[in-house]
């Protein structure tokens, strides 16, 4: 049981996923993350993890323990105050595998196979006048994952049937069977379409830069599952505008929602409006592993997904 009064649930989240809050507990609801708090002994936020939490916010909750973020990414915390202050965070990883992988592969398949434009080609009308251009296959490809993390170890398992060739970069090499690449720059130079599947860190901020785009070369693609701050968006829009580049299918942007109107005006990328997770079942099962993190803390037991930072 989570105590009344105890978690302040701060922004907004979906109807589906409140529903599955209030259905567990009820929390007491803050939806300006601006806003001071409400008046409360609380001991745990629950945020989404598309919700940057101040750090001003929480510093004017003392009371604070725990924070549970709804989503596999923790970037949108104030981790060096959570650190220094004690207070555990969990997140959400693994319940989103499928729904991530399963875009990405979608995304991948429908930047080299256009499948949009195809679709307006018989729509519009333009079939009976002639046939729509030819496109390129995945089989036989060289693909490379930039973050062999869990989602990133899933994505290359539903990689080998397509008959690619995968490789992949890291800080380490993982128990995997495919080749390791220390430097994204090396991977890039391998592969003719590039996932990125790391986390938003300090480390990966505009990790694919002019130099990675140059070397992934004029005829491969770049896939974007992971944060717009691992792209240098300046760098990407020149490679797009100027075909280094095949085209670029991208989930995430570094201005949310609002990305960059350069990218509207091409007709080489494929953009998606952050949906990684946005399925019914994914959603439903985020929210219900970020209220056990609460139920777990409340019982003064493990945290099931604890942030480790």
């Amino acid at each position: 049981m989570i105590p009344v009064n105890s978690v302040l649930q701060v922004g907004h989240f979906p109807e589906i996923m409140q529903a599955e809050i209030d259905r567990r507990f009820t929390p007491t609801r803050h939806p300006d993350v601006n806003a001071p708090p409400p008046p409360g002994n609380f001991e745990a936020i629950l945020v989404r993890s598309n919700t940057k939490l101040p750090e001003a916010l929480v510093k004017q909750i003392p009371s604070i323990k725990l924070v549970s973020t709804c989503g596999v990414g923790y970037d949108n915390l104030p981790l060096p105050y959570l650190k220094a202050h004690g207070i555990k965070a969990s997140n959400t990883p693994g319940v989103l595998n499928d729904a991530v992988c399963e875009l990405a592969i979608g995304m991948m398949l429908s930047l080299m196979r256009r499948l949009p434009e195809s679709q307006e080609h018989v729509k519009s009308g333009a079939w009976s006048k002639g046939l729509f251009q030819l496109t390129t296959t995945l089989a036989g490809k060289r693909v490379g994952i930039a973050g062999m993390g869990r989602i990133g170890q899933d994505l290359a398992k539903r990689l080998e049937p397509f008959k690619v060739e995968i490789a992949y970069s890291g800080p380490n090499p993982k128990p995997v069977p495919y080749t390791y690449y220390k430097e994204v720059v090396d991977l890039a130079l391998a592969c003719d379409v590039l996932f990125l599947a790391c986390p938003a860190s300090t480390d990966t901020d505009n990790l694919i830069d002019a130099k990675v785009l140059e070397a992934l070369g004029s005829s491969s693609y770049l896939i974007n599952i992971a944060r717009g701050s691992v792209v240098n968006e300046a760098a990407l829009l020149y490679a797009l505008q100027h075909k280094q580049i095949a085209g670029a299918a991208l989930d995430v942007f570094n201005n949310e929602p609002n990305p960059n109107p350069a990218f509207l005006e091409l007709d080489n990328v494929l953009l998606t409006p952050h949906i990684g997770s946005a399925t019914l079942e994914t959603r439903i099962a985020m929210t219900n592993l970020a209220v056990d993190n609460l139920e777990a803390f409340f019982k003064q037991q493990p945290l099931l997904t604890e942030v480790h930072y």
